[in-house]
């Protein structure tokens, strides 16, 4: 009953310092959602060139979507033309990172690793893309009439939200825009992210109670050796970024190194057992070679990098989730219980319709 109470106690710690980080990336996603068009990456990509892989790279950084979640966006970028390159940069960027989980990376971890870790997502996403484009490149036939693509996938209108018609010429107000871009973020895009994200905290919470210092210098000390570690861990498990960022903090506040923190934070998201059969439809058994080659190789350099700058800065990672009483704030505790109202009277899978007009109750 003690050890279930320490848990508890240290689970609700850091839902505690993350969760106001959370709710400002979900309204952040509920922005995106708002303002920027359904079809304003599809239309980006369709080129064999730089220009194409770049703008991948870029666009699914401060998207918030899962490792499954990207799958069904990636699959109509393909269809609607988008090259190889442009699609596996696409689909390694997004989930690695997005706005919500850079933000709870800020609260758990410490501003430079909230900042690496788009910065490597993207370098991820670029050598990768590249990597296949030069390898597997393959001729894509313009689409005829691409249809929008929504950037935030959900089901057909009809079986997600209270939708009764598109009017024809109508164009959302402002108003109705962030109020349908807030309903996604907090209802659907929550729906998705939430049960792996508390799942991912009773984890730090068991790794801060059981997990010691001297346990992780006997068996993590060597660099290498953690990051070959956290590969190993990372590459089958289905972990989305922002449930991964609570589990590194915790291995970090024990002694962890941060490049291997951060091999676990590229590799988890972008690779998982169920995830690579799709991607191997999507691409190709050659392509999904190369997209695990690419991941596996640019993790270790990127984290290798990681724990250079943190040398040379004498920044310590974690610093600031290892403050004294981090996680017991009023706003903590308040926007913890926020999340906990969400998780019990949220609405997800309503009103999440991405046509302006669709007329959502």
């Amino acid at each position: 009953m003690v050890l279930l109470e320490r848990i508890l106690a240290e689970s609700w710690n850091v839902l505690c310092l993350s969760a106001p980080y959370m709710l400002f990336g979900f309204f952040i996603a509920g922005l995106l959602k708002a303002f920027i068009p359904d079809d304003f990456v599809a239309r980006h990509l369709g080129k064999e060139n730089g220009a194409s892989l770049l703008k991948a790279s870029l666009f699914g950084v401060p998207l918030p979507l899962c490792s499954c979640g990207v799958l069904p966006a990636a699959a109509g970028l393909r269809k609607q033309g988008a090259s190889k390159g442009a699609t596996t940069a696409f689909l390694i960027s997004t989930p690695e990172t997005g706005v919500d989980s850079i933000a709870v990376t800020w609260a758990l971890l410490d501003p430079l690793m909230a900042i690496l870790r788009p910065i490597s997502a993207f370098l991820t996403a670029m050598v990768t893309g590249q990597l296949v484009r030069t390898l597997d490149p393959d001729a894509i036939p313009s689409p005829t009439k691409p249809a929008p693509m929504d950037m935030f996938p959900m089901a057909p209108a009809s079986e997600t939200c209270g939708c009764t018609a598109s009017v024809p010429g109508k164009k959302a107000s402002l108003l109705e825009r962030l109020r349908m871009g807030m309903r996604f973020s907090f209802g659907d895009l929550f729906t998705d992210i939430s049960g792996w994200f508390f799942v991912g905290v009773v984890i730090a919470g068991f790794i801060t109670v059981f997990v010691s210092p001297d346990l992780v210098d006997a068996y993590l000390g060597n660099p290498l050796v953690a990051m070959l570690a956290m590969l190993v861990i990372g590459t089958p498990l289905y972990v989305c970024a922002t449930a991964s960022t609570p589990i590194a903090a915790a291995l970090v506040l024990k002694g962890l190194n941060p490049g291997a923190a951060l091999v676990f934070l590229l590799a988890g998201p972008a690779t998982n057992a169920a995830a690579l059969s799709v991607i191997t439809g999507i691409l190709g058994k050659k392509s999904m070679v190369l997209y695990l080659i690419g991941i596996m190789v640019s993790s270790f350099l990127l984290g290798f990098a990681v724990d250079a700058v943190y040398s040379l800065t004498g920044l310590t990672a974690g610093w600031q989730a290892g403050a004294e009483h981090a996680g017991r704030t009023l706003l903590g505790t308040v926007s913890a219980l926020i999340l906990f109202g969400l998780v019990l009277f949220g609405r997800g899978g309503h009103g999440s319709c991405s046509d302006p007009a669709c007329e959502c109750g």
